[in-house]
């Protein structure tokens, strides 16, 4: 993880990386969609920081404004494409096909290393290797036997989404620990009566 990625400038808000899907955790860089949206990828540096804390980072290549427009695109299309099938709702064919062309385009290779698993792209393409790794996880999901368990958080300024795990697929929330919290929050502090004075 670079140090950026770590500490974030002052005026970055942080990542969120608690979601388990790397798809998904990627989505979450544009979260509050519904609300007060927050972008966590403003600028090339910080699509650089985000793939460092994620191990999606390999070699010295740095993104450009061009990059991050595709990983934009790529996320909105991930977050329209779960959030459809959260609501059974039909996929837009062009968001498949970003996906789709993104795999055929740029295609990372799976590498056995000392620590295990790594993915690497062709010399030249690391940035968009790593979005590919991105769309390949989503592509996976969307295609596999966990697409049933897609949902889309219960927070309505939220909508983020999550692979629901749970035994009895009951979960509401993209995280317990912010969206969650914020639900239990506001029930804690409940509506707001006045009485009457006489």
């Amino acid at each position: 993880m670079t140090a950026s990625a770590a500490t974030p400038p002052e005026d970055a808000p942080a990542f969120r990386l608690d979601n388990d899907q790397l798809a998904f955790r990627f989505t979450a860089t544009l979260s509050d969609r519904y609300g007060t949206p927050v972008e966590r990828l403003p600028v090339p540096g910080r699509l650089d920081d985000w793939l460092a804390a994620g191990d999606l980072a390999v070699g010295g290549e740095q993104a450009t404004t061009a990059d991050l427009a595709s990983a934009h695109r790529l996320r909105e299309a991930i977050h329209r494409l779960g959030t459809a099938i959260a609501r059974d709702e039909p996929m837009r064919e062009e968001d498949r096909e970003l996906l789709n062309a993104l795999l055929r385009e740029d295609q990372l290779c799976p590498q056995l290393t000392e620590a295990g698993l790594s993915w690497r792209p062709a010399p030249g393409r690391h940035v968009r290797g790593a979005l590919s790794r991105i769309a390949h996880d989503a592509v996976m999901l969307f295609g596999g036997p966990q697409r049933g368990r897609v949902k889309t958080c219960e927070n309505p300024e939220c909508q983020g989404l999550y692979v629901d795990t749970s035994q009895g697929r009951n979960r509401r929330w993209c995280s317990m620990n912010v969206c969650g919290n914020r639900a239990k929050k506001a029930r804690f502090r409940g509506p707001r009566t006045t009485t009457a004075a006489y």
